[in-house]
């Protein structure tokens, strides 16, 4: 990381979100926090332990630091698609083929969903009602919801979840059957470039007004098939659609959605 532009005003510190004391330390003097401190796996032997615990305890430990920090300005909260449907990739049940996902839909969880999708549900849910339980905050709190994130990371990591399942798709594996339900169903994948996420979380950061508001940040969808097609150099048989509506982000955040041909097609690991 020290590699990167500006880098000599970057500070790495390594805490856990489960640590209150950690977390008090680290927040204090802040004026801006952008909150994505969740693990993000498909697979884990301990799910309470591995992802709820960490998701939803961490995320009711740093709500509680917060505070604590007067000098705080504007959170942001990284939550998921999951945040609206836990169904994802798969529609939330009620829609349809041909119908769209928004934020004025009601959010929909079911226990049958990955156990990384509830836990990002519920923690979402915790922000929703930290919210409603201290109406007078001197801060302010917003929070985006990104689907399916696909591109190139920053650095040369490539093990990433996100990166994972590019290289997964574009190989056709299959290593678990939550994935191979992918490919056996064809399921319309919606994307977002890594770039826009990070657009749509800092113009969340610095933008007054937003206070209780959660974005989806979503370009467009394609089949399964189709994406792959495209992380080899091919052309997608079926053109797409967005299925998951971006306006409320491009309207109030300012993103304009890169296409995802665009996106995958730059992706080169």
């Amino acid at each position: 990381m020290k590699q990167f532009k500006s880098a000599e005003n970057l500070e790495v510190v390594q805490l856990s979100v489960e640590n209150k004391s950690e977390l008090n330390t680290f927040l204090q003097g802040c004026n801006i926090v952008v909150h994505g401190g969740t693990p993000f796996q498909l697979e884990v032997a301990d799910p309470q332990r591995d992802l709820f615990d960490p998701t939803v305890k961490g995320t009711e430990n740093f709500l509680e630091a917060i505070l604590k920090v007067p000098s705080l300005e504007k959170v942001v909260m990284v939550a998921s698609v999951a945040a609206m449907n836990t169904n994802f990739p798969m529609l939330p049940d009620g829609k349809g083929k041909d119908d769209q996902v928004s934020e004025q839909d009601t959010p929909f969880m079911s226990e049958e969903s990955h156990p990384y999708a509830q836990a990002k549900f519920m923690a979402n849910e915790t922000v929703s009602k930290f919210i409603a339980d201290n109406p007078k905050l001197g801060f302010e709190i917003t929070s985006v919801s990104p689907v399916g994130v696909m591109g190139m990371a920053l650095s040369q990591r490539a093990d990433s979840t996100s990166m994972g399942i590019q290289h997964l798709f574009k190989n056709n594996i299959a290593p678990n059957p939550f994935i191979q339900m992918f490919y056996d169903n064809d399921v319309e994948w919606a994307i977002v470039d890594v770039k826009d996420v990070a657009e749509g979380i800092f113009n969340a950061a610095v933008t007054s007004g937003l206070h209780g508001r959660n974005y989806i940040l979503s370009g467009e969808s394609y089949h399964v098939s189709d994406i792959q097609a495209m992380l080899n150099g091919k052309d997608p048989k079926k053109a797409p659609r967005v299925v998951y509506s971006s306006e409320k982000a491009k309207r109030e955040l300012g993103v304009e959605f890169r296409p995802a041909r665009k996106t995958l097609e730059g992706y080169t690991a």
